[in-house]
């Protein structure tokens, strides 16, 4: 059995057993036998601390309701009025809130690698838990995607998976396909303007298009991607009405993945530029559900790391 997780900043080279393992404890999270015993006191004194330093809807809400639905204390860490607004160095607030006794820190931030530097600095058991973190890794996301996908197909070595849209800046992708990767997916299609394609030395997993016609036919799934302009200093791209009919989602290029195709999105979703509005509130989306996982998969990432 692989050994339960201290703290979760990326998935790449987690074991597929410990992935399986949070994927089965946040499933019985979604649908609890009758007999289970209450979840809202495992987590009973222990508090968590949400620390986002990038502003967040569905992650920060879903891992403070998991949090309290576990039963444990939540304290949202405003940046805005913090002394990291005056110039104090991140370890040094790393090192204050420790002082305070915490169990958990939630983060998220827009450089890379800041997550393994809180683990690396932290002075007392404090597990650390990366809500996302530049374009790296956003392992929470990339665990509620593919409950997402096995609740609908759990056959992963039958399926073709495609991701499409801004992959160079996107940590959900990356995040995506070491999990993907970990579980056996057969085949996992990247397709994305060349200046938004990463290079094979940065994700060297995945069959690279630039043609999203070619890349959808026969697909089990499809996962579309935002455009990251924030993360963009000088790339060049065709205007919004130019992307989509290139790289957007409507009816007539789902018609051409496989039938019941499951249609994703991490959000926040832009519509119209990367994903038709029929179809992302068609029959075959699966977003919204996609929202409701991720609180079922931070439950469970919580109760690995900080049950006793």
């Amino acid at each position: 059995m692989s050994p339960r997780l201290r703290h979760l900043t990326t998935l790449e080279n987690l074991p597929r057993e410990t992935i399986e393992r949070l994927l089965d404890r946040a499933n019985r999270c979604a649908t609890p036998a009758p007999t289970a015993p209450a979840q809202a006191d495992v987590l009973a004194g222990r508090t968590v601390l949400n620390l986002f330093f990038e502003p967040s809807t569905r992650t920060r809400t879903s891992f403070e309701l998991a949090a309290r639905r576990l039963g444990a204390d939540v304290v949202n860490f405003d940046i805005g009025l913090s002394s990291t607004s005056k110039g104090e160095e991140l370890f040094d607030t790393l090192h204050t809130l420790e002082a305070m006794h915490l169990d958990a820190i939630i983060v998220r931030h827009k450089q890379s690698g800041t997550p393994d530097e809180l683990v690396r600095h932290a002075m007392s058991g404090v597990s650390v838990i990366n809500a996302g973190d530049g374009n790296h890794a956003h392992p929470t996301q990339g665990l509620l995607d593919a409950l997402t996908i096995r609740q609908h197909r759990p056959d992963f070595e039958n399926l073709t998976v495609v991701i499409c849209g801004d992959i160079s800046h996107s940590r959900v992708a990356r995040s995506d396909i070491n999990a993907f990767t970990a579980l056996g997916m057969k085949e996992i299609r990247l397709c994305a303007p060349p200046e938004l394609m990463p290079g094979t030395n940065e994700v060297p997993q995945g069959r690279r298009f630039d043609d999203f016609d070619a890349a959808i036919e026969g697909a089990d799934a499809v996962l579309m991607l935002r455009l990251q302009k924030e993360r963009m200093a000088s790339i060049e791209l065709p205007d919004e009405a130019a992307y989509f009919a290139r790289y957007g989602l409507d009816r007539r290029r789902l018609a051409l993945a496989a039938k019941g195709c499951l249609v994703m999105h991490p959000g926040p979703i832009n519509r119209g530029i990367e994903i038709a509005s029929d179809v992302a509130d068609g029959a075959q989306s699966r977003i919204l559900e996609q929202v409701g996982n991720g609180v079922f998969v931070r439950m469970a990432v919580l109760n690995e790391v900080l049950a006793r």
